[in-house]
């Protein structure tokens, strides 16, 4: 299975802001964007003038490193989107918020995508009842989430949901932390998704 296998934190300081890739350490002063913001590279701290090109590729390379979505993939999904009713844009975040390993993650199921689509792919859940070991599942409204019955005595997996318990849940999920259980109640809207993404810049890229 093709992934990225590079440091990750050079992702963040690439595009200049937080993709939240690491966990605990994006929200700490271990960040590699709050010790040293320039982009990665010998000329990275020169300025340079981006072209409407250069911005449009960022927004969408932005996007695709938020969800952890190779490039391919990521195509896929936005063709997926302009046939969808509604606004190709807000289409396209709604199906990459609704991929498994994101709602595991959005849960407080795991600390970072990475992780969550480490822990779903070692079959750790189940949907709707049946194994669930493929992160890019999309979920729909209704469906359900469970830790599996061997996984709910983990220590790591206890760990991992009581550390990010306090973090704040969206509202299209309800979760039951004592069960380990979610469902999907709706899939989100565009205003419920709280990730600094430009996908008019996105729309623009590939419609030239």
């Amino acid at each position: 299975m093709a992934r990225y296998t590079g440091a990750v934190c050079r992702l963040c300081r690439r595009e200049g802001k937080k993709l939240f890739l690491k966990g605990d350490r994006c929200y700490s002063d271990m960040c590699a964007l709050t010790r040293r913001a320039s982009v990665p590279g010998q000329h990275g701290k020169s300025r340079k003038k981006v072209s409407e090109y250069g911005v449009q590729l960022r927004a969408k390379q932005s996007a695709r490193r938020y969800y952890g979505v190779l490039e391919g993939q990521f195509l896929k999904y936005f063709e997926m989107a302009e046939r969808q009713p509604g606004m190709a844009g807000e289409n396209l975040l709604r199906i990459l918020e609704s991929r498994l390993d994101n709602v595991v993650y959005r849960a407080g199921f795991a600390a970072s995508r990475k992780e969550a689509r480490q822990l779903v792919r070692h079959g750790h859940y189940t949907l709707n009842g049946h194994k669930a070991n493929i992160p890019s599942i999309l979920v729909k409204a209704g469906d359900v989430i469970e830790v599996t019955s061997k996984s709910t005595d983990s220590d790591k997996l206890k760990a991992v949901v009581e550390a990010n318990a306090s973090r704040p849940r969206p509202k299209w999920l309800d979760v039951d932390t004592n069960k380990m259980t979610l469902k999907v109640v709706e899939l989100p809207n565009r205003e419920d998704i709280d990730l600094d993404v430009e996908e008019h810049l996105i729309v623009e890229l590939y419609s030239k």
